[in-house]
């Protein structure tokens, strides 16, 4: 009733999903739990975490992809294509970074809706023949309509974020993609992410979470249930000097919940003590 009544009023997707994390981060505490146990969920069967490289000229491309290797022992990139200035663009950032990848690592791209039907098609094909996982978002929101022409001529999976924001576009996109991309800040909460990853699965969809600019408040419920996804893009609390919270920690690449009742985070002290 308590979400009805938020949806009804028009609250908006971030201020729903801080709400409805409380809730489940009481329903936590409350029995002595953290939220994957209370869903009877496994922290064995969670992915490693994609660390993104954003769009860069192709030496800082380079560099970025070499540090977050180096200070993440990251096994999955997500890099970010659709650079304004066009395709080849991306393609000299792509190659730069493909120098520094060793074997073993995995490698997902993400357009941000950044090329139109033609230009996604022919990267579509010339990053598989580059052993990419999946392109993300290839095409801007508003242009579903091209999405199954891409679905037929792409070699690669297409997964959408942009263009899905809750369980009723999930239903709408099923026969155009592959994938999609789900948030808790554009969801509204770990509710509708459940409900979503529901309905992906039952019309045949993989499924995976990335995030905004969060922090590990927001990355930390988002892990609670990671066992449910197939790709995992959670790194935004990496990029934070100043992240308030201490939550889910990156381990060998894996960022796991902890054990600790609810979604598992506490306020760091100098911040507590700021507040107090």
């Amino acid at each position: 009733r308590i979400e009805h009544a938020l949806m009804a009023t028009g609250v908006r997707s971030a201020a729903r999903a801080a709400l409805d994390g409380a809730l489940w981060d009481w329903l936590g505490k409350r029995t002595g739990l953290p939220v994957w146990r209370v869903l009877g969920l496994s922290r064995e069967s969670i992915v490693p975490t994609s660390v993104t490289i954003g769009i860069s000229p192709p030496e800082v491309a380079r560099q970025r992809t070499r540090d977050w290797l180096e200070i993440t022992n990251a096994r999955a990139l997500k890099i970010k294509l659709g650079n304004p200035v066009g395709i080849e663009a991306d393609k000299a950032m792509m190659e730069a970074i493909l120098q520094e990848v060793p074997q073993g690592v995995a490698l997902r791209v993400d357009a941000n809706g950044g090329w139109n039907l033609q230009d996604a098609i022919t990267m579509c094909r010339w990053l598989a023949e580059r052993g990419v996982d999946y392109v993300e978002q290839p095409l801007p929101r508003g242009a579903e309509d091209d999405l199954p022409t891409l679905y037929r001529e792409s070699p690669l999976p297409i997964f959408v974020d942009e263009s899905c924001f809750d369980t009723r576009d999930v239903v709408q996109l099923a026969d155009r993609v592959h994938g999609i991309n789900i948030k808790l800040m554009k969801c509204g909460g770990i509710s509708e992410a459940i409900r979503m990853v529901h309905t992906a699965r039952a019309l045949g969809l993989q499924v995976m979470y990335g995030c905004y600019s969060d922090s590990s408040l927001s990355i930390s419920a988002a892990c609670q249930i990671a066992p449910l996804a197939d790709y995992l893009d959670l790194d935004s609390h990496l990029n934070l000097l100043d992240d308030p919270f201490i939550g889910a920690e990156l381990v060998e690449g894996r960022v796991l919940p902890n054990d600790a009742p609810g979604v598992g985070v506490r306020l760091r002290e100098m911040f507590a003590t700021a507040l107090n």
